[in-house]
Formats: C-alpha cells, sequence, structure tokens
C-alpha cells in the first residue's frame, strides 16, 4: 500500500481528528516556540487535519498557510474542517514540495517527516522554499533515543525514517540548514495510572510508559535557512 492509500484511508475513517487530539499535547508547545509575526506565509508538511494553521491563524496572524499532504482525502477533510481564505490545502510529494523558491518564512511538520521517501532530499526542498533566515520546526515520535516507537514500523506498510538526534542535525547541516535547537518536549497531558494498574493492554510497566511519554516525548529539531 502506498503512503497515499494508506493515509486516505485514515482520512476515510476518521483518524486524522483522532491524530489531532493526540499530537496536540505536544505540538501546541512547538507552535509556540515559533517564531512567526504576522503576515507570515507558513507551510505545514503532512497537514493532516489542518489544526496547525488553524491555530497560527489565530495565534499569530499569519499572512498564508499552505497545508501540504501527500493524501487527497486528508486534504479534503482539512479543507472542510477550515473556513479561511487565508489557510489552503494543496495535495503533493515531499520530494518535490510545489511552492516557489524563497517564498515561505517557516515550514512546520508534526509526526510526518520521516514519511519522506529520500529524506536529505525533502529537506533540500524545505532549504529551497525558506527564505533568508526563515526555520524548519520538525517535530517527530519516530526516532531512536525513543525505544518504545521502534515496534511502530511493524503496524504501517510504508517505510519511514528512524533517525537519532546527531543523525538529525547532521541531516539538516547537509542539506544547508543551520540546527539551532534540538530538545524533546515531554507529553505531559496522558494519564499514566499508579503502578499497580500494570500491565495494560499497551504497556508491560509504568517505567516504559513514563519512558515514552515523560523522557522522550517529542523530539523537535529546528532549522535555519542562512
Amino acid at each position: 500500500m502506498s503512503a497515499r492509500e494508506e493515509f486516505d484511508s485514515w482520512a476515510a475513517e476518521g483518524r486524522d481528528k483522532g491524530m489531532e487530539d493526540r499530537h496536540w499535547h505536544t505540538a501546541k508547545h512547538v507552535l509556540a516556540r515559533m517564531p512567526v509575526e504576522a503576515g507570515d506565509a507558513v507551510v505545514d508538511l503532512g497537514t493532516g487535519s489542518g489544526y496547525a494553521l488553524r491555530a497560527l491563524r489565530e495565534t499569530a496572524d499569519i499572512g498564508r498557510g499552505y497545508g501540504l499532504d501527500g493524501a487527497p482525502e486528508m486534504a479534503r477533510n482539512a479543507a472542510d474542517y477550515t473556513d479561511d481564505d487565508a489557510v489552503g490545502f494543496l495535495v503533493g510529494d515531499f520530494d518535490a514540495l510545489p511552492l516557489a523558491d524563497n517564498s515561505v518564512d517557516h515550514v512546520f511538520s508534526m509526526e510526518a517527516f520521516y514519511y519522506a521517501r529520500d529524506p536529505i532530499h525533502t529537506l533540500t526542498e524545505i532549504r529551497r522554499m525558506l527564505r533568508p533566515g526563515g526555520t524548519f520546526y520538525c517535530a517527530v515520535n519516530y526516532y531512536e533515543e525513543n525505544e518504545a516507537s521502534h515496534t511502530w514500523q511493524d503496524n504501517i506498510a510504508i517505510e519511514m525514517t528512524r533517525w537519532n538526534r546527531a543523525e538529525y542535525r547532521a541531516a539538516f547541516d547537509e542539506a544547508g540548514l543551520h540546527v539551532a535547537e534540538q530538545d524533546t518536549i515531554a507529553d505531559r497531558e496522558i494519564d499514566i495510572p499508579p503502578a499497580e494498574a500494570f500491565p495494560t493492554e499497551d504497556w508491560e510497566t509504568r517505567a516504559a510508559m513514563i519512558d515514552r511519554y515523560r523522557t522522550w516525548g517529542t523530539l523537535l529539531t529546528v532549522g535555519v535557512a542562512p
């Protein structure tokens, strides 16, 4: 199954809203760190339900938002959820981003970058789109240090890239993006039951659940275009 088919089926089942709810726990903290100003143009790669751009329109009054998704049903749902002429949704491939050189101020991606078939090339495409001083805020939960995420590949037919922190920094550097920040953001909204409740359906021990959500959470890597 292709990425398009996989995520079209997720959208048809309404799983895009479920992803929004889960991702928002840490995505809101990533968005709050972005140095967006009124009138800026922002791209959301792997936009899903489009929640990030709606949030930035409300909190930062961005001038234009472009939500890109490889799945037409995802993009269609996002457009249906969004009543704002300043935000548009595009169907496109991470390997050939459909925006002009030096045309956007910031790029955001939450839990999508690792689906890129050629992640180094995707980073060079992001660098191409960004204006000088523009930023890429890349947030992932699937990464090497987060051991609980290692089994995720078994549950999806799409090949995913699992880098560690150093590999993310090296890839950003290779693509011409200066790494200005790298941090982990804990998910403090997931309720973790007391020790006597374990094992649960999803977790053998409380310590493993704490490690996944509180210790590692979301890896954020921030790149800046020269």
